[in-house]
């Protein structure tokens, strides 16, 4: 049972890494127009991130099921998925850019997965329509796609919705403006919280069910279990309501402690912003997630939000957007799955060359 505590604990610290990125992001507008205060704003993201983990499991099945051949899939490539992500968050996050923790677990997955199939390319589950669902599954359509399509979603329909607000409200006040969507935005900062719970808090549920399915349908491990602890027996690919409640604690604690740095490049470097821009960009993140969410796309809720900062700013002038910042960012992203897919190949060869595959689940 070491290794399979071992990669419970390590999917535990991705999910607070996590929330360095994906939660700050989620609040980062709300703290920087003053909405609210830094501690209000990370107890209202926990709250909503919690109940939207717990709304529903399309994501989570996404990245548990969709995604790679489980049958490939160990403890150990869990292991070095989990541990590529956590370097590549830490990095991006070291250096103030709001990467997608999503997209780096996505990568790690496919990478180790890759590599424990011997360099098979087919354990990827690349592009299959599913008749069951009427849906088409896999990493093109539920990963590829989306992460070209949600930016230019976030930009377009952001800019779009600004724009409508700013010819409706013409007429009003600076002072007026700011009092009225200053209160909207606890409703947009809620909705972008419980969206992102929806989709993001998903993720890691996801990793956690995989590796509770694969040590019970591949290892004699959980034999001899006490009462408590009996719901591990099942074979069936499951997300537990335990296991949504870690994981939306586990995410806000890592954005309390080390959230600052993204919510700084995303709440003041990018646009200099008022409540009325929050609220926008919010708004149209959270819509976004949420189309996103029922079709069980594991959405970088990073690229969404950010995105949709860039085109409500660019209603300001097109200059107002710092776009040498931008410019970091959008290399960040396109980055991220093939380094952390790299990053994971090597992991797993390393730790079977470390002997972690001999160790008993």
């Amino acid at each position: 049972m070491t290794l399979f505590l071992i990669v419970l604990c390590v999917a535990l610290i991705f999910e607070y890494t996590n929330g360095f990125h994906d939660t700050a992001n989620a609040i980062a507008t709300t703290i920087s127009t003053k909405a609210l205060t830094p501690r209000q704003a990370i107890v209202l993201s926990t709250v909503f991130n919690l109940l939207g983990a717990l709304s529903g499991t399309a994501v989570a099945s996404t990245i548990g099921q969709g995604l790679v051949d489980t049958h490939f899939v160990s403890a150990t490539t869990l292991l070095a998925a989990l541990l590529a992500a956590i370097a590549w968050n830490l990095l991006t996050w070291w250096l103030g850019l709001p990467s997608s923790s999503s997209h780096a677990l996505i990568g790690g997955l496919c990478g180790a997965t890759f590599a424990s199939a011997a360099g098979d390319w087919s354990v990827i589950k690349w592009s299959a329509f599913d008749p069951a669902t009427h849906k088409l599954e896999g990493l093109w359509p539920k990963v590829v796609g989306p992460m070209f399509l949600s930016p230019a979603c976030g930009i377009i329909i952001g800019f779009a919705f600004m724009a409508l607000l700013m010819v409706l409200l013409r007429n009003w006040s600076p002072h007026l403006t700011k009092v009225v969507f200053g209160r909207c935005q606890l409703l947009s900062a809620s909705w972008m919280s419980f969206s992102h719970g929806t989709n993001d808090a998903q993720k890691t549920m996801g990793i956690i069910a995989l590796t509770l399915f694969t040590a019970t349908t591949k290892t004699n491990a959980f034999e001899h279990l006490p009462p408590w602890l009996e719901f591990l027996r099942a074979p069936e690919f499951k997300v537990y309501a335990w296991i949504k409640v870690v994981c939306a604690f586990t995410m806000a604690a890592g954005t309390a402690i080390g959230g600052w740095r993204i919510i700084r490049t995303l709440g003041h470097k990018v646009v200099k912003m008022q409540p009325i821009h929050g609220f926008a960009a919010q708004t149209t993140a959270a819509g976004i997630i949420q189309v996103a969410t029922h079709w069980g796309i594991p959405l970088s809720t990073t690229h969404v939000i950010s995105t949709s900062v860039m085109g409500v700013g660019a209603t300001k002038r097109f200059s107002a957007v710092k776009w040498g910042i931008v410019g970091r960012m959008v290399w960040a992203w396109v980055l991220t799955i093939p380094v952390s897919g790299l990053l994971a190949y090597g992991f797993t060869l390393l730790l079977r060359g470390c002997g972690s595959a001999s160790l008993s689940l």
